[in-house]
């Protein structure tokens, strides 16, 4: 099973309710009181965001959060960047540390491609997608077709 941080699962939801208010700002505390998530977490999210170009920060009394871009320039993998960095499904493709087969793994030379799909099925998902209920989520390949139904 993969499974994406749960920080970065709130940074999509996060980006999402952004996208699905857009253009309007919103502070972090009523964001987080609409995303049901701890304020905390919301305001651990937003800093990373802005620090990716993600979202742009309004500081002051009317100041808030909103997309730096349109909700179509934002894909789902550049907001996992954006809180975990690089993705990599195994040691020896990411920059944690070297793996101990490193030189002797017959699976390591396929290992790049695999990240490669699974990032490229990521980037092909925008923010515009996420906020469209029902809505087919693009195929990912031509031998994969994931769709989404609403709730």
């Amino acid at each position: 099973m993969i499974i994406l941080s749960k920080l970065a699962d709130y940074g999509v939801i996060v980006a999402t309710h952004l996208a699905s208010v857009a253009p309007n700002q919103v502070n972090a505390v009523h964001l987080a009181a609409d995303t049901r998530l701890p304020q905390a977490t919301v305001a651990k999210v937003l800093k990373l965001l802005a620090k990716a170009g993600v979202v742009s920060a309004v500081r002051g009394a009317a100041g808030g959060y909103r997309l730096a871009r349109h909700a179509h320039a934002i894909s789902v993998a550049e907001i996992v960047a954006a809180i975990d960095g690089d993705f990599a499904m195994t040691q020896c493709t990411s920059k944690i540390g070297p793996c101990d087969r490193l030189h002797y793994c017959p699976t390591r030379p396929h290992w790049h491609r695999i990240n490669q799909a699974v990032g490229d099925a990521l980037g092909s998902v925008t923010l515009a997608d996420m906020i469209q209920p029902g809505r087919p989520v693009p195929s990912l390949s031509p031998q994969f077709n994931i769709e989404t139904t609403a709730p």
